[in-house]
């Protein structure tokens, strides 16, 4: 017997797990839902889903519980199935055949030329769903139980790559498919839409004053963007006072007010300080309410480190071929993240077995280590990817972004079960420990790392555990 009831405003569906077609078919509702606690499922309740379900409202004890047989179930289903002929003769074909289908079918989406239907069948799906989640703007159609992936020479290259002999066309690939998806898809017009606007102040013009000198000293545009928020916040918390006419008294206050009310760390408040330095010293020439300002005492933190067990799993974590020679290139290397998304194809020599880092921290250029077991791995990614300039370019083209290159980092992470509070950083850090480690002179570390002082690299020798094995505790020398 299966039971139909509502709840919370959704049509719940109980259905046993040795009615697979069923199952199947409920999976083909929009806004289905899988409640593992409850072993059902749901739907929303519309009087067309009820229609589908067979359900009937009593006044039962139970409020509007209706017992149906599973035969009733089932016909009401099929009575219920008002779909286009087309529709329903897809799902009718897709119910039956998947679960033989040995091969991976590719169609033309009617609907859009430029994706592609992929269809996985259930007996590829435990070896094959990972990689086809790693197509560039693969999306899962729940109505039509298809992938939908683009319809570009990059997906092409990468079908072929990993679904050598499994692959069913269902027509001919065109010879004018466009490399990557257009500058404007949807993908990018939907994070354009997202993006966060920036509220101006009431002083704004101070903020665009800051902004063009910061330019003309060529600051890095991370650097403008910080200086830029911290000096907004500044003059909107006296908001109806000029910027020209706050005082020395003024600033201290905003700095005590941050310490005491928002717990601000020492490094933020560092940066909150050199911005209105900026401000007053080098745009309104006043450069005397800022002269002795209170500096914080920095903390002596050690960087966080992974063990070589640990960068191992991250890395094997990761089954995305662009996605791990990143990671791998950033732990490799020891580059910063905006370093290696910035890193262009001719930075990469091969022959040397080095790489160029040009405009790193600073603004300055430096060469660092390409490894041959990464270079490997890159000339897959190239032979699939084929980037243009970027070596690490976005699916439409242009820079990869830090910010996914930061959700790459957490999932892998996840999946590997790391430090938790581990960044993209920590790969940074763990080359220069490990290199420590394994002898390499501090001064060859410094350049690597591109440090201008030795000081911040002598930072890596308080947290490596070479010579520990010939450490004693005194204890261990008293007769207890």
């Amino acid at each position: 017997m299966e039971k139909v009831s509502l709840q919370d405003g959704r049509i719940m569906l109980h259905i046993p797990m040795d009615a697979p077609d069923l199952i199947t078919l409920v999976r083909m509702k929009p806004g289905r839902k899988w409640h593992p606690e409850l072993k059902k499922w749901s739907l929303p309740d519309t009087a067309e889903n009820r229609a589908w379900a067979g359900y009937t409202a009593t006044e039962t004890a139970e409020k509007q519980a209706v017992q149906i047989s599973q035969s009733t179930f089932q016909t009401a289903l099929n009575r219920a199935a008002t779909a286009p002929a087309t529709l329903l003769a897809t799902q009718q074909d897709t119910v039956a055949k998947r679960h033989a289908a040995t091969c991976i079918t590719l169609r033309k989406n009617p609907q859009d030329q430029q994706s592609l239907w992929l269809d996985l069948p259930l007996a590829l799906v435990g070896e094959h769903l990972s990689t086809v989640k790693n197509i560039h703007g693969r999306r899962w159609n729940p109505r039509m139980m298809y992938w939908e992936i683009p319809y570009t020479k990059l997906t092409l290259r990468f079908l072929r790559k990993y679904f050598e002999g499994l692959l069913h066309w269902d027509f001919v690939p065109d010879e004018g498919v466009p490399e990557r998806l257009a500058a404007d898809s949807t993908v990018n017009a939907e994070n354009r839409v997202n993006k966060q606007q920036v509220k101006p102040a009431k002083y704004e013009a101070a903020v665009i004053a800051l902004e063009q000198c910061l330019l003309l000293k060529r600051y890095s545009w991370k650097t403008i963007k910080s200086y830029k928020n911290c000096l907004r916040e500044y003059i909107r918390f006296y908001d109806d006072i000029k910027p020209t006419q706050l005082t020395r008294r003024h600033i201290n206050d905003y700095l005590t007010f941050l310490v005491r009310e928002k717990q601000v760390s020492a490094s933020y408040q560092s940066q909150v300080m050199s911005a209105i330095k900026m401000f007053y010293g080098s745009v309104v020439e006043q450069g005397e309410k800022v002269e002795n300002l209170f500096q914080p005492k920095p903390p002596q933190k050690l960087p966080k480190v992974f063990l070589v067990e640990e960068v191992e799993a991250l890395l094997r974590s990761v089954d995305n071929p662009k996605h791990r020679c990143l990671l791998m290139l950033i732990y490799s290397a020891g580059l910063r993240l905006g370093e290696a998304i910035a890193l262009r194809v001719d930075d990469l020599q091969p022959q040397q077995q080095r790489l160029y880092v040009r405009g790193g921290k600073g603004q300055k250029d430096r060469c660092t280590l390409l490894s041959p077991k990464v270079w490997e791995q890159l000339r897959v990614y190239f032979e699939i990817y084929q980037p243009i300039e970027w070596v690490f370019e976005g699916p439409n083209g242009g820079r990869y972004s830090e910010r996914s290159v930061q959700e790459i980092f957490t999932k892998a992470k996840k999946r590997a079960g790391v430090n938790p509070q581990a960044t993209v950083h920590t790969l940074r850090h763990s080359f220069a420990t490990h290199l420590l480690e394994k002898g390499v002179d501090l001064r060859y570390i410094q350049d690597l790392l591109g440090h201008e002082s030795s000081k911040t690299t002598e930072i890596y020798t308080h947290i490596t555990k070479k010579g520990w094995d010939k450490l004693r505790s005194p204890i261990d020398d008293l007769n207890l």
